[in-house]
């Protein structure tokens, strides 16, 4: 095996892009992958599903994804500096079981609202051979960035399928906002996926890839051309308005007129909304008021939404943004500024969505800490989770906002104190002054919290840091051979 990480070449990262998964495999030798499948098979059998425990239950898992074919697909996509996520799911996928529904998985008791560019991903691990019979994860190339698709009923959806199957050792990298699904298991074989979750810590600077070609022009019969530029400019670190050509240009010829596009944003069809969003983000600057007037209609509208339970968003909380405030992230840092007004607003809503967009151009824009600062104070938990959430994505630029970031690690709402714990963790700057709140942060009553917390005082790095979170980890020492056949 090569140690060195194995990256994706343009033309992988493209088709991630435009189809929502990208296929490696960890090519350790038959037994490896054998081995662990029936240590598998033991846990289950003994244990029932261990949840989040499957890593260090069954740690050599960690292995697979210190693979160079999967870290470097990882580093490829999330950048060299991602995080692995503490929830983790084994599905056993049984023979005779009919499969799932088409769905979007949550961002794990979070209030993300889903955005094509990809700082999560879902990675899918069979340790063992899976064919189509065997009932694999199946996703719906294409419509990663839709909300919507014909029905999540399997058996009527006329959108294709496209079941992921491979040897031992294949690993789906997933756009997580991909619909996906269990297959039903026609074999007389239990089926295993080793489900894990990845995250984005540090906003793209250049490409992580093997990046050969910078220029990249998707068929002009593709219907989210505009989205697809927009997303390999943003990886590549050549977004719009941050000094830096992303090659997009103005509006052009055949795409309609700014009023016929600004009309667009309310269209029925989702293709068309998201494809007259990002033409307009591509366009002059010169758009921004009027996309500012209109992310500020579509938000006081929008408060149902991002707690209703659709197709897309089953469990609430995780809708996808408003069609204007894509525009406004294409347009990139030119809007920051002009959306530091909608940060005031009178409904929670407008504010929610203006921290949200700032957060998703992730520009390090020192003047609008300040407000943003100020919103994470907000009587209203939702802003102060995205206000936090954009402040993190600003890495060191954001230093000024640390105190605020501090005493959020303790806030009432579990989601604002996730973010807080998340924050400090992407900015991480060698800050003492937090070390107190996050040692305490992790005895929190929720896990998640606790392990950002960690990964927190790990960012921060000093002396005092360092021993915190040893002191702390050796009290939470898991030992994975205990058993009740064997406890001692």
């Amino acid at each position: 095996m090569i140690n060195k990480e194995q990256l994706l070449t343009d033309q992988q990262i493209q088709r991630f892009i435009m189809d929502g998964y990208t296929t490696v495999r960890a090519d350790f030798p038959t037994n490896f992958h054998q081995n662990l499948c029936q240590s598998i098979d033991d846990v289950f059998a003994k244990e029932k599903n261990p949840g989040n425990n499957i890593l260090p239950r069954l740690p050599q898992i960690q292995q697979v994804f210190d693979h160079p074919s999967v870290r470097g697909a990882l580093t490829s996509i999330l950048g060299p500096e991602y995080l692995m996520h503490p929830h983790r799911h084994c599905h056993l996928n049984p023979p005779g079981s009919p499969g799932q529904r088409w769905h979007k998985d949550n961002y794990v008791f979070d209030q993300n609202i889903r955005h094509p560019r990809p700082r999560w991903v879902l990675a899918f691990y069979y340790p063992q051979d899976v064919t189509e019979e065997m009932g694999p994860s199946t996703v719906i190339p294409g419509r990663h960035y839709h909300h919507h698709i014909s029905t999540d009923d399997a058996a009527l959806t006329t959108e294709i399928p496209l079941p992921i199957c491979g040897p031992a050792g294949t690993v789906g990298i997933i756009h997580y906002d991909s619909w996906h699904r269990a297959g039903a298991n026609l074999s007389n074989k239990n089926r295993y996926m080793l489900k894990f979750l990845f995250e984005r810590l540090d906003e793209p600077q250049s490409a992580t890839w093997d990046h050969v070609e910078p220029q990249w022009q998707p068929s002009t019969d593709d219907p989210l051309q505009p989205v697809h530029l927009d997303v390999w400019h943003w990886l590549a670190g050549r977004q719009s308005g941050n000094g830096q050509d992303n090659g997009t240009g103005t509006l052009a010829q055949g795409n309609g007129s700014l009023a016929q596009l600004m009309e667009s944003l309310s269209d029925q069809d989702e293709t068309i909304r998201l494809h007259a969003a990002y033409t307009l983000g591509a366009g002059a600057d010169s758009n921004i008021p009027m996309l500012i007037d209109a992310l500020r209609e579509e938000a006081e509208a929008y408060a149902d939404e991002l707690t209703a339970c659709l197709p897309g968003n089953v469990r609430g909380d995780n809708p996808a943004t408003c069609p204007a405030a894509h525009a406004l992230t294409a347009i990139g840092h030119p809007a920051v500024m002009p959306l530091a007004d909608l940060l005031g607003h009178d409904h929670w809503c407008v504010r929610t969505i203006a921290a949200d967009t700032i957060g998703n151009i992730g520009l390090p824009v020192e003047e609008i800490v300040p407000a943003l600062t100020q919103r994470t104070d907000d009587e209203h938990p939702r802003v102060r989770r995205h206000a936090i959430e954009a402040l993190g994505r600003m890495g060191a630029t954001a230093t000024e906002a640390i105190p605020h970031l501090i005493d959020h690690v303790r806030d009432d709402d579990m989601r604002v104190r996730y973010n807080a714990a998340l924050a400090l963790a992407k900015i991480g700057q060698p800050v003492n002054e937090a070390i107190p709140a996050l040692v305490k942060t992790l005895a929190d009553e929720d896990r998640y919290v606790r392990h950002f917390a960690a990964v927190a005082l790990h960012r921060i790095g000093t002396p005092e840091a360092q021993k915190a979170l040893m002191d702390a980890m050796f009290t939470a020492r898991w030992c994975p051979i205990t058993t009740t056949e064997d406890m001692y």
